[in-house]
């Protein structure tokens, strides 16, 4: 069949709250977020491998409180210096900024006692820190994981992934995918490109057969 085209064009992701998907594993976490302003604590963290939520949770949770967000590698002191005094902040990715030169205004934040909210790949407690009252910090932060991958969840991160390019696809297609696909957030967002990729080059709607002609591609072998 012959192939049309295909322009790079970035999909938009549902970020709002109501776009969330609630799960098992994710619920403590959402109960959490959700119960902002009544924190016992001023600070707290999400962390899960890549596609998990974190950044759709703590850019819902920006929306709903006014938190400044930012990525962890892009703080500096002037960024401290001139948030309004009451404003709450969201620091993105802490464990994967390189270097030590955010540490200063990343303790900074904490010594406001405004609200804080962290994210990263690792729990808290792995988190790298040169400053050693930093690293005391992140021991003590109340920390929750957005990733026990079910069954539930993981169709439903497969849906909202089809949803988000405006593709309705029915649930064999979804189990077909589960079934053969490595069960990682990441993973499955990358197959969900693919196949809106072939299916809009080819111009057909992305079935079973095309999910199959995808993974045999790949060398997996049909379930």
């Amino acid at each position: 069949m012959a192939s049309q085209l295909v322009l790079p064009l970035q999909t938009a992701p549902a970020l709002g709250r109501a776009d969330f998907i609630v799960a098992p594993g994710n619920a403590h976490a959402v109960a959490y977020i959700d119960s902002f302003p009544r924190w016992p604590s001023h600070v707290a963290a999400l962390y899960g491998p890549p596609g998990s939520g974190k950044s759709h949770l703590a850019a819902a949770w920006s929306q709903a409180s006014g938190a400044a967000l930012i990525e962890a590698a892009e703080l500096s002191d002037q960024f401290v210096r001139t948030l309004a005094p009451a404003r709450a902040v969201a620091v993105e990715n802490v464990d994967r900024a390189a270097g030590t030169a955010h540490e200063t205004a990343l303790f900074a934040l904490f010594n406001r006692h405004e609200a804080l909210l962290l994210t990263g790949v690792e729990p808290p407690t792995a988190w790298p820190a040169a400053m050693p009252d930093l690293a005391s910090r992140f021991g003590a932060v109340l920390a929750f994981s957005l990733w026990k991958p079910d069954d539930a969840l993981l169709a439903a991160l497969t849906r909202k992934l089809f949803t988000d390019r405006q593709l309705a696809v029915p649930d064999p297609v979804i189990m077909r995918i589960l079934r053969s696909v490595e069960r990682s957030p990441a993973a499955i967002r990358d197959f969900v490109a693919r196949a809106d990729a072939r299916a809009l080059a080819e111009k057909r709607p992305v079935t079973v057969a095309l999910v199959g002609e995808l993974l045999a591609a790949d060398g997996t072998a049909l379930s």
